[in-house]
């Protein structure tokens, strides 16, 4: 005898023809905007449409660190705005989204790379985060497995200390998020696929998917690295993003070594331990674009390498896992959160490269408002579509590529 299964948030609801909202996309920013467009602005009547299930993309498929010390005037108050929300939002949706503010030590392997910190800092702190230098041997006393010895390629000179930030389950804030989105009204289809957005006299009419045409008044395409192609070939809307992929992996369990995320820009590895003991690792994005998930042999060899110097404790461990997904990277390395003057009713939210998931509670509470309102709220002005036309990128690039002592 086989029971019949449902979702953990609640009974399949059957597809409508028509919703006031349809959101495309199953990920963190899709499912964190219906809640809030329900909580906030008591707007229920959404559907939330995913080719396969939600959480498959980027919202599974990262290694779940969450800070506020970006580099530029613009990104810092929304991220620090989503570091605050993770305990809010864990009473709010009675989920344990295990958030741990274990802090990230960032460290730098030239002068350069030291001088760049303070002014990463100085954006901090002038906008209330709390982010602080320190030297090597203050980063061994937080981390001791640091190795700080001259023998390595990028000798460690110091780092960049914030301890607000740290790791959030990702798999548990989809849960959550569906959850509580669900339990105000909101539709969750999965197995749905969108294939053409219509239009009618400059608005948004109906998005046709695989289970039948659905009639709406707005329109969000937040689906991570497919957003564009979707956004390109539905609406001709060419947008200014790269789809790369980016690997991560995880080792055998270990006793605690790690008390901190610990990310190299010069390596370009980043690392930390999870409540199971496992190093959850990840690196930079591979730099040619494509739409493939599949891992590749350099980058193993890559990560095992990078982390045998700067935390030679962990050489001889084996990797057990490995994973890959999609970066959806524009130019300046900030996302586009933005309607469009030609389409009434239709917004974006896509571009996050390798911060989507950092972002994702204060991106929805946002993108609800810019929704609800239909008015952009001041936060999200920066992010706009046209700053690529006026020449106004984002200096956000720099806070990786300044790091590295070959730049």
């Amino acid at each position: 005898m086989f029971l019949k299964s449902k979702p953990m948030w609640g009974e399949k609801s059957p597809l409508k023809s028509s919703y006031d909202t349809v959101i495309i996309g199953g990920g963190l920013h899709s499912l964190a905007t219906a809640y809030f467009l329900a909580k906030e602005h008591g707007i229920t009547d959404i559907a939330i449409i995913e080719k396969n299930y939600i959480g498959f993309g980027g919202a599974g498929r990262n290694t779940a660190i969450v800070r506020a010390n970006q580099r530029t005037q613009y990104n810092v108050p929304l991220y620090k705005e989503a570091l605050d929300l993770w305990p809010v939002l864990t009473k709010e949706l009675d989920y344990n989204l295990m958030f741990n503010n274990c802090g990230n030590l960032n460290l730098m392997h030239s002068e350069a790379a030291m001088k760049a910190a303070r002014m990463n800092i100085a954006t901090a702190q002038f906008h209330g985060v709390e982010s602080h230098l320190i030297d090597a041997k203050e980063a061994k006393e937080l981390v001791p497995a640091l190795n700080i010895s001259e023998d390595i390629t990028f000798p460690i000179h110091g780092a960049m200390y914030h301890p607000p930030g740290g790791v959030v389950r990702h798999d548990a804030f989809v849960w959550g998020l569906a959850k509580g989105a669900a339990k105000r009204g909101v539709e969750i289809h999965q197995q749905t696929e969108a294939q053409d957005i219509i239009t009618k006299n400059g608005r948004i009419a109906a998005v046709k998917t695989s289970r039948g045409t659905i009639n709406a008044r707005q329109v969000l395409v937040s689906a991570g690295g497919y957003s564009a192609s979707l956004i390109s070939g539905m609406l001709g809307i060419k947008l200014p993003i790269s789809v790369l992929t980016i690997q991560a992996m995880v080792t055998q369990p270990l006793k605690p070594i790690l008390d901190h995320v610990v990310s190299s820009g010069a390596y370009h590895c980043y690392a930390n331990q999870t409540l199971k003991g496992e190093i959850a690792t990840g690196a930079h994005m591979d730099q040619w674009p494509n739409y493939t998930t599949l891992n590749t042999a350099h980058y193993i060899k890559h990560q095992a390498e990078a982390l045998s110097e700067f935390l030679p404790c962990l050489r001889g461990v084996r990797f057990m896992r490995i994973w890959g997904g999609l970066a959806d990277m524009t130019p300046d390395m900030a996302p586009i959160m933005d309607g469009n003057e030609q389409v009434e009713g239709f917004y974006m939210d896509c571009g996050w490269g390798y911060f989507g998931f950092k972002s994702s509670a204060a991106v929805g509470k946002y993108m609800a408002e810019f929704m609800a309102k239909e008015s952009c709220p001041e936060i999200l002005k920066p992010f706009a579509l046209k700053r690529y036309e006026e020449h106004k990128l984002m200096g956000e690039t720099a806070a990786l590529v300044n790091y590295s002592p070959d730049n």
